[in-house]
């Protein structure tokens, strides 16, 4: 039994450390993910750069401290909207799905696709689960899979063939918990798994095995923590072989497959038919690859296992990387970063300048510096709307002047347009898809020429995605 318990305590270690580590390779895309996020939600200017000192510092912290008002024209948003929008215009005149009109009810599949084209777009990763509901097992249910939630060893294949190891980190409350790990119907194992949980030693034994394991313990909500309130749960899939025995029953005419485990009772069997003069069994070893399912807790705790339940075979998971050349991400917003930075600091560079300009430079005679006033206190002065600013008149008659000169024309006006018709040109969203009234110039058929023109340029966007969905049909109605 000691034996026994230190092998399952060392496969767990050596696999929660294979799953931290396909966390930890994710890191990168993860990071990509949150800055084209933050881009499409019109948080664009938390890019870092550096200040006059080299220290690091954002964008927008810089432009604060030069005197600008960053100035953010979002429209990336719009963009990705359109893209969603012409997906779920689609949706109306697409064949119908062959996956049973109740599971497309259940689980309002139109609406989980259309948020995981958005995803799509933002990060080129849509990744979603497959499985039997936990509590209703006559129903079948698909969730949206978070990326900062996913794992998977790096694969490069695009049909995903190449998949060892994956899935997923979970926050659950304690009745959730039980369930998922087949302990609802299990009083002892139900309490062991609370007992688990819900004591003081909890934090020390997370940070006593990821030291073990050779683990960074992050704080907050990194892979071993759970969010405020909820118990941490680790979901990995590996793809591991087995030694078994094929089979052949010639009496009783079946073919069939056995674990190597029981090769002493098949050999028993043919004895006993050897003694009767009747045909044995048929035997050959070979080895067969099979996904496993395990459940841990951070502390390193199995809490199941089980071989996959699926008549597939395989794992819950559905996913899609795009491009995916040479195992590389690259998401379609990712494309016109540079562009909407463009936009933003020139518009921003024009504020300021029309600024400057409507306020101009004020000349003051240092000699007419009224009684009891600092030039802080002009400053402040001049700098505000209606302000009014006494002066003692010199005896050499010099008096107060402003200059302002109109230095708004120097080509930013050109350029914002010009950076707007690659943005354009780079998405391949012009105004056409955008819903635009054409000018009276253009004829109908150089008009629909041009819808043409557009939707080829998404046709590889919306292929693969609907490559997508297929493979997640197919998993739904192979999921018997």
């Amino acid at each position: 039994m000691k034996n026994t318990t230190e092998n399952q305590e060392r496969l767990a270690a050596r696999i929660l450390r294979a799953a931290y580590r396909a966390w930890v390779n994710g890191s990168e895309l993860r990071s990509s993910r949150t800055r084209n996020k933050n881009f499409t939600y019109g948080r664009q200017w938390n890019d870092y750069t550096t200040d006059i000192d080299g220290n690091p510092i954002t964008e927008y912290r810089k432009l604060k401290e030069s005197g600008k008002d960053p100035i953010t024209n979002n429209m990336m948003r719009q963009m990705v909207k359109n893209i969603v929008g012409h997906f779920r215009n689609n949706l109306k005149s697409a064949a119908a799905s062959p996956v049973p009109a109740d599971t497309i009810s259940h689980n309002c599949l139109d609406e989980l696709d259309s948020r995981n084209l958005e995803e799509f777009l933002i990060s080129g990763c849509c990744i979603q689960r497959v499985d039997r509901d936990a509590f209703n097992a006559h129903r079948i249910r698909v969730d949206n899979v978070n990326l900062n939630r996913f794992f998977v060893n790096a694969i490069q294949d695009t049909r995903s063939w190449d998949c060892e190891i994956v899935g997923q980190i979970h926050d659950l409350n304690l009745a959730e918990l039980i369930t998922l790990t087949g302990a609802a119907h299990n009083r002892n194992r139900a309490a062991w798994i609370r007992d688990l949980y819900c004591n003081e030693n909890t934090e020390n034994a997370i940070i006593d095995f990821t030291a073990r394991i050779g683990a960074n313990n992050e704080s907050g909500t990194g892979f071993w923590h759970a969010r405020e309130g909820k118990f941490r749960a680790i979901e990995v899939w590996t793809l591991e072989c087995h030694e078994i025995i094929k089979c052949h029953d010639s009496l009783n005419a079946i073919y069939y497959t056995a674990p190597i485990d029981d090769l002493e009772a098949i050999n028993d069997e043919n004895r006993k038919r050897e003694g009767n003069g009747v045909a044995g069994i048929s035997t050959q070893w070979a080895i067969e690859q099979a996904w496993v399912c395990r459940w841990f807790s951070p502390m390193g705790n199995l809490l199941a296992e089980y071989p996959s339940p699926f008549a597939h075979g395989s794992h819950p998971y559905v996913m899609k990387f795009y491009p995916l050349t040479d195992g590389e991400v690259h998401s379609f917003v990712e494309d016109v970063i540079d562009q909407q930075k463009h936009v933003n600091r020139l518009v921003t560079l024009i504020d300021h300048i029309m600024g400057a300009s409507a306020k101009g430079v004020l000349l003051f005679p240092d000699n007419g510096l009224p009684e009891g006033f600092t030039w802080e206190d002009i400053k402040r002065i001049w700098g505000a709307t209606n302000g009014i600013i006494p002066y003692t008149p010199s005896h050499s008659g010099d008096i107060p002047k402003q200059i302002s000169t109109n230095a708004t024309d120097i080509g930013a006006f050109e350029m914002i347009q010009l950076q707007m018709k690659l943005f354009e040109d780079i998405s391949g969203i012009n105004g056409v898809l955008q819903g635009k009234l054409p000018s009276s110039a253009i004829g109908s058929e150089t008009y629909k020429q041009q819808i043409s023109n557009a939707t080829i340029a998404l046709a590889d966007i919306f292929d693969t995605f609907n490559a997508f969905r297929h493979e997640r049909d197919n998993k739904i109605l192979s999921i018997e």
